[in-house]
Parts: structure tokens; sequence; C-alpha cells
């Protein structure tokens, strides 16, 4: 795809309001963070140089910062697609759940090795579409409003899969996680030694297909017709209903990849652990990172590895700076929390508008 084509589907002059706006909410979000931390009496020069010494340091930290944005990269991306369909889908966190029961029930079948990897996919996508399908029907045939409907089909698909993992799917040998993926049914990882496998690779990917699906597409086009006005959406000829649900269905199959690819290219678990704490807050984040991104796949893959810097950075802020856990996750909230308030407002505006 040419450049010229892909700036074609992008206002240069907005671009540059939306990047002005980033930066400044980056230096904001680092200064009262700074505040903060002084406050408590921590030095944040300090803290801030150890945060980006860990997350981008040496190979290592950029693998784990890299490897810590490959999910919120897939489930900002669902909740764009969302968006500009006009529905507030906050569902990708049960779809995720979802997903990564999918790929353990696949692991549990006796299958040929060569199959494993490709079973977990096809379980654990398939799942967490049927799980977004759920709210996309609710929202397109009854009208009924998504963000009830997917905080509903999160906690139930939360207590689904805990139920799987604590009964059904869990190891003899260590209870309090799910039998693991087999190693023939894992994602190679790109540097040995660290966190990063071949998920970033499918993430970028799959981020940039949604782009074209998105703006060089007739589907596209009808979604995000829909999402900027459903009435003349509706005159023109687009299946508004339909668009609604295929929002939903491609954010499911985004989340659906992050799920899968949690257990199943994550070391060292390769599994579901105790209370689903290696997959709760990938849906939430995800909406943050879409925020900072501005609802755009192409902006999400920077805001993406920018988080996951500040949650690989923050390893380091405790042991080399000694600021404590409690404040370093008040910290990455400040920053986060100020970078997606300019896009919430946006976001909240133009709704306003088009009511």
């Amino acid at each position: 795809m040419k450049l010229s084509s892909i700036l074609g589907s992008v206002d240069l002059s907005k671009l540059e309001n939306d990047i002005v706006e980033v930066i400044f909410a980056v230096l904001a979000g680092f200064a009262v963070s700074g505040l903060l931390m002084a406050a408590g009496g921590f030095d944040p020069v300090r803290a801030y140089v150890s945060l980006f010494k860990s997350a981008f340091g040496d190979l290592y930290g950029v693998s784990t910062t890299l490897s810590f944005a490959i999910p919120l990269m897939l489930t900002g991306t669902a909740f764009a697609v969302s968006v500009r369909a006009g529905v507030f889908n906050i569902g990708a966190e049960g779809q995720v759940y979802m997903a990564a029961l999918g790929a353990v029930i696949a692991a549990s079948l006796s299958l040929p090795g060569g199959l494993y990897l490709i079973a977990e996919f096809l379980f654990g996508v398939s799942l967490a579409i049927i799980w977004s399908s759920l709210a996309g029907l609710l929202k397109s045939q009854r009208g009924v409003n998504e963000v009830v409907s997917t905080i509903m089909l999160n906690w139930t698909g939360f207590w689904i899969v805990e139920y799987g993992r604590t009964y059904v799917y869990f190891d003899p040998v260590e209870p309090q996680r799910t039998i693991k993926i087999p190693e023939e049914g894992r994602l190679p990882l790109l540097v040995p030694g660290t966190e990063l496998y071949a998920g970033i690779i499918i993430s970028i990917i799959a981020t940039v297909i949604v782009y074209v699906i998105m703006w060089h597409t007739a589907l596209g086009y009808e979604i995000r017709a829909t999402g900027l006005n459903p009435t003349a959406a509706r005159y023109g000829g687009v299946e508004v209903k339909r668009s609604v649900l295929y929002s939903f269905i491609i954010a499911g199959s985004l989340a659906g990849l992050a799920g899968v690819m949690e257990v199943a290219g994550r070391p060292p678990h390769y599994a579901i652990t105790t209370g689903l704490s290696n997959l709760v807050g990938l849906g939430f984040d995800g909406l943050a990172v879409s925020l900072i991104g501005r609802n755009h796949p192409l902006a999400i893959i920077p805001a993406a590895i920018f988080v996951g810097a500040l949650t690989a950075g923050s390893r380091g802020m405790q042991i080399e700076s000694g600021v404590p856990l409690e404040m370093v996750k008040a910290v990455q909230g400040i920053i986060i929390l100020i970078l997606a308030v300019p896009g919430l407002v946006k976001m909240l505006k133009e709704w306003r508008g088009k009511k």
C-alpha cells in the first residue's frame, strides 16, 4: 500500500493537533506524577530515569516493553472499531477470558502436535466472537445498551473461566492454574530469555489489516458511516444493524487473538492462573490505549508500546528507585488517565453532536 493512500485517509491538520495534544498530555502526566512522588519523599527524576532505562535501556527492556504491548494493541483496536461504529463496546475483557479458555480446552485434547496451535486459535477466537456477538445481537436487534450487556458478559465470562480453571482444566501438579499449553502449541519466542514472542508480529499485522478494512473497503466505510450518522447511513443504503453487528464480530476476533496469545505465547505460565491474574485488565487497558491513539488503528500501535513501556519500566522504578508498588501503580494510572482524557472528551462531544 502506498504512503499516499495511507495519508489520504488522514486529516493532516487534525493529526498535527492530536500529536500536540498527546505531547502536552504526556508532559502533564509526568509532571503531576512527579509531584505525587516528590510529596511521597521519592526522587521523581531518578524514578523516571529508572522507568525509561528499564523499558528501553537494553534488549531485555525493549523486549519486555513490546511483549506487554501485544495484547493492548489488539484490545485497543477492538474498542476503536466499536467506537467507529458508534457503540461503546467494553466487552473485550470478557472476550479475552473466553478466548484463553478456548485455547486451554484445545490444549486438553489429544491432537497431533502440529494441530495444537491451529486448534487453540480456532477454539479461542471462535469463543470470543460468540461472546462478542451476544452483545452485538442484543444491541443491533433489540437496542440493548452495549455498556450494560458487555459489563454483564465480562463478569459472566470471568466466573465461567474461573470455574473451568478451578474444577475442570486444573493442573493436577499445580492446581492454582490450568493445564499448560503443550510445547507444540506455543508461539515461538523471538528473543530467548525474554517474554517477547511472535505475538508482536501477529498483533501489528492484525492492527494494520483492521486499518485497511476500516478505511479501504466497503465494509469499513459502512461501519464508519453508521458511527458518524446512522440515520444518514440508513438513507444511503447502509444496513445499519448489520454494520453494528460486524463491528462486534471484528472486535471479538481481535480480543480473541489477545486471549489466545496470552496463554499460548507468554512465558513462563502458558496457562490461566489463579483469579485469571494474567488476563485481568487487558480489555480495559486496551480501552485507554485506544483513547490515547484517538481510536485510530495506526495510532494505537505506538500508544500500546508507550503503555507497555510504562508497565515494563515500573519494575525498574521499584527496584532501582525504591518506589513502592502502590506508588508505581498510581503514577501509571495518572499518566494514562491524563493521556486518555482528551480522546474521551472528544469522543463524547462527537457523540453528543450526533444526538
